[in-house]
């Protein structure tokens, strides 16, 4: 029953897929990090550009 015991590798999976999620969450936290401040800015002059061209828009019915 022990010999069987050590022998089985079923846990194994739940193992590799603990290590595939740690790296995939490694890799959404670094890109956050390095991109959080180009997207920021993307979007503060997205919204400066849309404030600026307000007056030219007719009024939605």
């Amino acid at each position: 029953m022990i010999k069987n015991f050590l022998r089985d590798e079923s846990g194994a999976s739940a193992a590799e897929y603990a290590l595939i999620l740690a790296i995939v969450g490694a890799a959404i936290a670094t890109a956050m990090l390095l991109l959080g401040g180009e997207i920021r800015d993307s979007i503060v002059n997205a919204e400066a550009q849309i404030e600026a061209g307000q007056g030219d828009l007719a009024p939605a019915d």
